[in-house]
């Protein structure tokens, strides 16, 4: 009798069993490496289910990046000063040079320089043969005494002090308010040289007269230079040949409104203050570029292609579409606290900036610039542009019955204030509110306040109508675009709040969720091979024990066929 079961051999390590193969010529081990293969494909399923959540996970902080770099340039331009560019010249630097802020007028003024601003210093007239010299002979302290703005600083100057220290006693004084002493050398012999660092009539250097220090008294000092004040005139003013405009310094910050002159040198120049519509239109470009890297973002992970009927990563997603609504809307939308008919550019479609809406266009979604009418607004109101993106708590009011006083910056919301308040017959407020809500009002000083819990919080309107009856206007603060998209960038990237954050964190738990599947899935393919390889086992055990009975019964048939 024959057998088509070969011999086998099962091996057993640390409690796993293996197999290298039976008899027969089946395989278990690669069996059962075939059966756990099918089981792990729910594992494969999940880890690219997983993935998939991973990449917009990654999307979402790559769209983050880009709003937050949005952010980062438009804080650079959402003031005027910064939106609007402006350069003075002059026609000599040598006797005055200007900066310009943005409420500088364009336009052209004489500046005359009679008098530069000047600090007083003085020296000492005996000079010593080393800067080491003994200058105090006594055998006890003496005093050295000077009077700088008004007030005297007493100094004690030891037996045996050199004039170095003596410098040193004046400049280490931590009652010191503005004066240096130094030891100076004319090539043969050593001086002190005292000198006032603030220039002006009121920034007085004298001795005082208490000064007991032999070789130092006031007589003793030489004057170098005196205090005195810069005369300056402005386009001829004041008139009289011998009137000048007075300044401490040669810094001058309050002549002219938003130029910073700075005196050099005696004599006359012209200083001619322009808008730099390049540099303003730099600008414009680089809102527009920067707003399209992200609506492109945007357009990416959200589009839809109809022809293949591909959709992208995110299409579909709320929070996107939320986010681009919400930068869309502001974008295209009135400037806040701006006025249709108060203000001559209100919308940016007015300064030739619009969405493509031309289907299949290069641009399409995106903001695109018409020259022309931005190159004529420009040249004609280059101000009015400036501050439809970069106005900056700007008030106005729609009457002359109220005035805006003042407001708290970032308490204070901008925008749009109907007020309200009536007086009695003696001029007195007797009531008042601001967009419907009761608002503080003080009698004595005529002065209507937001109160605390509302965007008015903090906004301060002074009631110039005080006749008796009722007053109603309306007040803005205006922001321009720049700002209002710093804010809502801010909103929308907010590390706690904000959409994308939330996204995240969702998308962690789902990740989280799908990990634990992933756990679950690896203990049951593990039980289950487990469990495989102790059936196949007792497989073996029953053909191992079968083919034991067949090499006994083969034996004894050949035994009997011999005997017979």
């Amino acid at each position: 009798m024959s057998s088509t079961v070969s011999a086998y051999t099962p091996v057993t390590t640390s409690g796993q069993i293996t197999y290298s193969g039976l008899g027969n010529g089946t395989d278990f081990d690669a069996l059962i490496t075939k059966l756990v293969q099918v089981e792990q494909g729910r594992i494969t399923t999940l880890q690219t289910w997983k993935q998939s959540w991973v990449r917009k996970q990654e999307a979402f902080q790559e769209l983050n990046s880009a709003m937050l770099s949005l952010k980062t340039t438009l804080k650079g331009m959402d003031t005027v000063g910064e939106f609007l560019v402006k350069t003075t010249d002059s026609t000599n630097s040598l006797v005055l040079s200007a900066t310009t802020g943005s409420d500088a007028l364009d336009g052209s003024h004489s500046i005359t320089v009679s008098r530069l601003a000047t600090a007083k210093a003085m020296v000492t007239q005996t000079g010593y043969s080393s800067a080491d010299v003994d200058i105090n002979n006594s055998a006890s302290d003496a005093t050295f005494a000077y009077v700088y703005q008004g007030k005297t600083y007493n100094l004690s100057v030891g037996a045996n002090a050199t004039l170095t220290d003596l410098a040193s006693i004046v400049n280490n004084d931590a009652n010191n308010a503005g004066v240096k002493a130094s030891v100076v050398y004319d090539g043969s012999k050593y001086y002190l040289q005292m000198r006032g660092m603030d220039t002006g009539d009121s920034a007085s250097l004298t001795i005082a007269s208490n000064t007991s220090l032999t070789g130092f008294t006031a007589s003793k000092f030489d004057t170098i230079t005196s205090n005195a004040s810069a005369q300056i005139k402005l386009d001829g003013w004041p008139t009289a040949s011998n009137a000048y405009i007075s300044r401490e310094t040669n810094t001058v910050t309050d002549l002219v409104s938003g130029l910073t002159l700075n005196l050099k040198s005696t004599g006359t120049v012209n200083i001619t203050t322009s808008t730099d519509t390049d540099a303003v239109r730099e600008n414009i470009q680089t809102f527009v570029e920067q707003m399209n890297t992200v609506r492109t973002l945007l357009q990416d992970l959200t589009k839809y292609d109809s022809s293949t009927e591909q959709a992208s990563l995110l299409t579909g997603n709320y929070g996107l579409q939320l986010i681009d609504t919400k930068l869309k809307t502001a974008v295209a939308g009135k400037g806040v606290g701006f006025d249709y008919d108060l203000d001559t550019y209100s919308v940016l479609a007015q300064l030739g900036i619009t969405t493509d809406a031309e289907e299949g266009s290069d641009t399409e979604g995106l903001l695109i610039i018409n020259e022309d009418t931005l190159s004529a607004i420009l040249a004609s109101n280059a101000a009015g542009a400036a501050e439809l993106f970069a106005a900056n708590y700007v008030g106005r009011s729609d009457t002359s019955e109220m005035a805006l006083s003042s407001y708290i910056a970032n308490t204070t919301q901008c925008g749009t204030y109907d007020v309200s308040y009536t007086t009695d017959a003696s001029g007195k407020i007797t009531g008042a509110t601001i967009n419907g809500h009761a608002a503080i009002w003080h009698s004595n000083s005529n002065l209507i306040t937001g109160s605390h819990g509302y965007d008015e919080a903090g906004l301060v309107i002074k009631a110039i109508d005080v006749t008796a009856g009722t007053h109603t206007g309306t007040l803005s603060l205006k922001q321009g675009k720049t700002g209002e998209l710093v804010d809502l960038l801010g909103e929308l990237t907010d590390s706690t709040d904000g959409p994308l954050h939330i996204l995240d964190e969702n998308y962690d738990d789902i990740t989280a969720m799908i990990d634990d599947k992933i756990a679950f899935e690896e203990r049951r393919i593990a039980t289950y091979a487990s469990n495989l390889r102790k059936r196949f086992a007792k497989v073996d055990s029953m053909l191992s024990t079968y083919n034991q009975m067949q090499t006994q019964l083969e034996s004894q048939i050949s035994q009997l066929q011999s005997d017979s």
